[in-house]
C-alpha cells in the first residue's frame, strides 16, 4: 500500500478492502492483488470488516459490499437533522395509524428509504433503511415528483402499485419558503390492503398530512 492516508493504518487498509469491493465481489487472491495488502491482512480486515455488516459474501464465497453500508448511506444522504426531525414524528404516525411508517428521498429516478418503523401487527408492510425503490410506482414517487395532483391535494395514494397487497398514503415535506418550499421528503404509511382498504386516503391522509408537517416544524426549529 501507499503510504497512510489518514495516519490511523489499519483505517486505511479497511477502506482499501472497500474499495476493492466497490468494483464488484473479490475473493481473497483478488483483495491481495487489488490492494497491495498482504494475504493475511486481507483476510484479517475483510473477516473483521464482516462482523460488522460492511463486508458480506455471495453465493459464490466471494467478499462484496455488506448492507450496513446502504444503512449509513441513507443517513448520510438524509443527514442527521432530517432523520433526527422525523423519527419522532413518524412513530406518533405509525401509533397513530397502527401501520409501517417510512420516510423517502428521492435520487435520481429512485426513492431511498430512510427512516423505516414497522407495524406491529404480524402482517405488515417491511421497508428496510436504506431500500431503493423506483420513483414511477407509489404514492412516495408522486409526491417526491411533486405531481399536480398530490401537490393540490397536500397528498397522494396508491394501492397495489408497487406490490402486490399494498396500500400506501403519503405526504411532502417541503423545505421554508425562504428556502423556496421545494418538497425535499416524502411522509408514507403502509399496509396490506385488507386493513387500509382500497381508499387509504380517506383513513389515513390526515395522519399523514400531520406527520409530514411534524416533520418540517422539528426541521425549522432545528435551523
Amino acid at each position: 500500500m501507499e503510504r497512510s492516508v489518514s495516519g490511523v493504518g489499519v483505517l486505511d487498509k479497511a477502506v482499501a478492502i472497500l474499495d476493492v469491493l466497490e468494483a464488484g465481489p473479490a475473493n481473497l487472491g483478488d483483495l491481495v492483488a487489488r490492494s497491495s495488502l498482504s494475504r493475511a491482512t486481507a483476510h484479517r480486515l475483510a473477516s473483521a470488516l464482516e462482523r460488522h455488516g460492511l463486508v458480506d459474501r455471495d453465493g459464490g464465497g466471494r467478499f462484496v459490499l455488506g448492507g450496513r453500508l446502504a444503512d449509513l448511506g441513507a443517513a448520510a444522504m438524509a443527514g442527521p437533522s432530517l432523520a433526527s426531525a422525523a423519527r419522532v414524528a413518524l412513530e406518533w404516525l405509525r401509533d397513530r395509524t397502527g401501520e409501517s411508517a417510512q420516510l423517502y428521498i428521492s435520487r435520481g429516478d429512485e426513492r431511498i428509504c430512510v427512516v423505516s418503523l414497522e407495524s406491529p401487527h404480524s402482517l405488515r408492510t417491511i421497508v428496510p433503511v436504506g431500500a431503493a425503490l423506483p420513483m414511477d410506482r407509489g404514492s412516495a414517487g408522486r409526491v417526491l415528483r411533486d405531481e399536480p395532483g398530490a401537490r393540490q391535494r397536500g397528498w397522494a395514494e396508491s394501492v397495489e402499485e408497487r406490490e402486490r397487497g399494498v396500500a400506501s398514503v403519503s405526504a411532502p415535506v417541503r423545505s421554508s419558503p425562504a428556502q423556496g418550499g421545494r418538497v425535499v421528503a416524502a411522509v408514507s404509511v403502509s399496509g396490506p390492503v385488507e386493513r387500509t382498504t382500497r381508499a387509504p386516503g380517506r383513513r389515513y391522509a390526515r395522519a399523514v398530512v400531520e406527520a409530514a408537517g411534524r416533520v418540517e416544524r422539528e426541521l425549522g426549529r432545528a435551523r
